[in-house]
């Protein structure tokens, strides 16, 4: 609000939606959202559910619903304003496409230590005696957070061997939830603002779990209500669709469970030396996907007109399947579904024609028996698609030439272990919705219908 009498003087209050103050000497700023001021100031703060800001020349005075003022203690954000630009890209999520691998650097920054042979978590704030307690793992969610919170629970239940759930958070507040407080809560949400999840993680909170949050906002609601908090550092995501917010998040919950696991001893020592050097080498391997692209592109030139789409995987890939569909819906509103590939004879098989995509995902883990195994089940899926005529898209290792033989068209990815797989086999179904929807002229980075932050239920 403004007042004519007194034109140096913003006053605003926050009710429900995000509300963020920017300072300067002399000048303030109020915005939703972070990008929106970086071309002026790093220097800002959230304000509180129902707080006012008075903003003026003389600084910011803020009030609660009562009149009572508190002291604005303002963060630095650390995002580079040449971030929140296009930089040259014809869309901001084709920018953050492609920002995915120094997004990752960031992410895993002072947190890993091959000399210790450990992670670091140290940014968290919980002791180790709080890491060791957790009997459980509860994880809340939305949208494509909600995929990657599916992708944490089989990593914590592999290398922890933690039993974890993993909950909508829109659904989690209506269906009275059993909460014990020997069970870590865990908190996703890219933006810290969701109302649904925000309000899930009040329910945790006041049945007196622990929770931790991850997101990428310094000083969003959901850290100011988080027990502990882990930054994904993915930098300012402009496009509604998520990308490298979604990929920081699961180097995230990689580092999450190798920490558990190392905690309570279920993975030797070698072995957490090794996924340590896996997820320093991971960089190079997105940068070979992303070099790849154009190829990805030409895919699209020929299914870009396809009214339907299947998504199909196992295991720990399975949600990838879901995020790849859910990609595709947001940016080219195609209709998508991702499924269990174990699942097709119950019902989806009746899908298949000589007009419907399916994109495999069918990397390994040419190291791990039981991810060898899975690859072989995914293969004969192939066949059986195959032999009713389907359009077979899929993403395998490179040099798998009997994946390739089977398949229309074969995007190849470079091979590491079973839980970074996921996060290599991201980047083509990104590139592939992008591309699709860019062909079928569709609005890339503000989708029909979607906002960035859902901030209301």
């Amino acid at each position: 609000m403004l007042c004519a009498d007194d034109p140096e003087k913003l006053v605003a209050v926050r009710e429900g939606a995000p509300l963020v103050v920017g300072s300067i000497e002399d000048e303030g700023f109020v915005a939703s959202d972070i990008p929106a001021m970086l071309p002026y100031t790093r220097s800002i703060l959230f304000l509180d559910e129902n707080e006012v800001a008075v903003v003026s020349r003389k600084g910011v005075k803020l009030l609660d619903d009562t009149g009572k003022s508190r002291e604005p203690k303002f963060q630095q954000i650390a995002w580079d304003p040449v971030q929140a630009e296009k930089s040259g890209y014809k869309h901001f999520m084709l920018k953050e496409i492609f920002e995915q691998p120094s997004a990752l650097g960031n992410t895993v920054l002072g947190r890993l230590s091959q000399d210790t042979n450990s992670v670091n978590l140290a940014d968290a704030n919980f002791t180790e005696a709080e890491w060791k307690s957790f009997k459980q793992v509860r994880i809340l969610a939305c949208g494509t957070s909600w995929h990657a919170a599916l992708v944490g629970k089989h990593l914590i239940e592999s290398l922890a061997r933690l039993p974890v759930e993993v909950d909508w958070a829109s659904e989690f507040r209506y269906r009275n939830p059993i909460i014990l407080k020997d069970s870590l809560f865990v908190v996703i949400t890219q933006s810290g603002e969701t109302a649904d999840t925000v309000a899930a993680q009040r329910l945790a909170k006041e049945a007196g779990a622990k929770v931790l949050t991850i997101t990428n906002v310094v000083g969003s609601m959901t850290t100011r209500l988080a027990d502990a908090v882990l930054y994904t550092r993915a930098g300012p995501e402009i496009g509604v669709a998520s990308t490298k917010a979604f990929t920081t998040q699961l180097v995230v919950l990689y580092l999450v469970a190798l920490h558990l696991g190392k905690i309570h001893g279920t993975i030797p020592e070698p072995q957490i030396r090794k996924m340590l050097e896996d997820l320093k080498q991971l960089p190079i391997k997105m940068e070979e996907i992303l070099a790849n692209a154009k190829s990805i592109e030409d895919i699209a030139k020929v299914l870009f007109r396809a009214e339907d789409f299947l998504f199909l995987a196992r295991g720990v890939h399975c949600p990838i399947a879901l995020e790849g569909a859910l990609k595709l819906k947001e940016l080219s509103y195609i209709h998508a579904e991702g499924y269990p590939a174990g699942e097709m004879k119950h019902g989806p098989n009746a899908l298949i024609d000589e007009n419907l995509p399916v994109v495999f995902i069918a990397a390994y883990d040419e190291t791990d028996a039981d991810s060898k195994t899975r690859y072989e089940k995914v293969l004969n899926n192939v066949k059986e698609v195959k032999s009713r005529e389907g359009i077979i898209i899929s993403i395998g290792l490179e040099g798998d030439e009997e994946l390739r033989e089977s398949s229309d068209h074969y995007i190849p990815i470079m091979s590491t272990n079973e839980y970074l797989l996921p996060i290599l086999e991201t980047i083509p179904l990104q590139l592939l919705a992008y591309y699709i929807a860019v062909r079928r002229g569709c609005d890339i980075d503000q989708p029909r219908n979607l906002a960035k932050s859902v901030t209301v239920e």
